[in-house]
């Protein structure tokens, strides 16, 4: 039985999936096919290559730092987020928290990495194959918040964050022949998302990139259908939902040691459930 596992990622409420992959390291729970959106593509690649609290040190320690998100940045490099600083400086074999890139390879797991086209909108998929030693580019552009960031190029295309285009990707997880599905999830399971929130982005969006700007409308009504369709799954027990109970104000950006630290245990503790779901 093919199983799968879907983070979805939230910028630095990442940091609950971190703390639930890190309790399937220290359990040894493993997956077939693990898709990331986002900052879940981040905790998808650690995992892959064992490196259980990488994460977490790159959530709680360098996301306070200037160079990895800043107005700083945003003034001077057009992006509040250095992804490159990220994604180069910090995980390169010379940087000061490298990927383990040669047992990430070695894993046999099976890895999507989501991202959305900016100038065409299409979804895109990037597997294993897209990796290279010291170029990681693909998490960037799986990451790249639109008006936060600009889009980032990778292989002469221009990407937005992949929460654009498949914010819960459970049905590529069962078109790629998963039975059943983990779905990792950073908001409260039954909370609902509208588009208010991001209509002030669309609008400013729009002026370059409308179709990125029509993918950003429609991600709350995407991801609440997501969500629907893996609750779904779940009742016919081939899914389960692991989500923290409440986030306590936490959102995509917010710089607040203690609250990510409680926000990373939580995702350790709710982890459990996964165990009992795998039997």
């Amino acid at each position: 039985m093919k199983t799968g596992v879907v983070d979805v990622g939230g910028g630095l409420r990442g940091i609950y999936g971190a703390g639930v992959f890190d309790y399937c390291l220290l359990k040894g729970i493993q997956f077939d096919e693990c898709i990331g959106v986002s900052a879940g593509s981040a905790n998808i690649v650690a995992y892959l290559a064992g490196q259980r609290g990488r994460n977490l040190r790159y959530y709680r320690d360098y996301a306070f730092r200037p160079n990895y998100m800043s107005l700083h940045n945003l003034v001077h490099g057009g992006s509040y987020l250095d992804l490159n600083y990220v994604y180069g400086v910090l995980s390169n074999s010379d940087g000061e928290y490298p990927l383990d890139y040669a047992k990430f390879v070695e894993n046999p797991a099976e890895m999507k990495v989501v991202a959305s086209e900016a100038v065409s909108g299409k979804v895109k998929y990037f597997d294993k194959s897209d990796f290279l030693k010291d170029n990681y580019g693909i998490l960037g552009a799986s990451s790249a918040i639109p008006v936060v960031c600009r889009p980032y190029p990778f292989h002469g295309t221009l990407y937005f964050d992949g929460a654009l285009s498949d914010p819960v990707p459970v049905q590529k997880a069962l078109h790629d022949g998963c039975e059943r599905v983990v779905v990792i999830l950073t908001k409260p399971r039954n909370l609902i998302r509208t588009s208010g929130g991001d209509d002030h982005f669309v609008r400013i969006l729009r002026r370059r990139y409308p179709k990125a700007a029509r993918n950003l409308h429609l991600r709350a009504k995407r991801y609440n259908e997501g969500v629907a369709f893996a609750k779904e799954l779940e009742e016919k027990g081939k899914a389960v939902i692991i989500a923290p109970d409440q986030i306590a104000g936490i959102n995509t950006l917010t710089k607040n040691k203690n609250m990510l630290e409680h926000l990373y245990q939580k995702g350790f503790k709710d982890a459990e459930a996964i165990k009992a779901f795998l039997g």
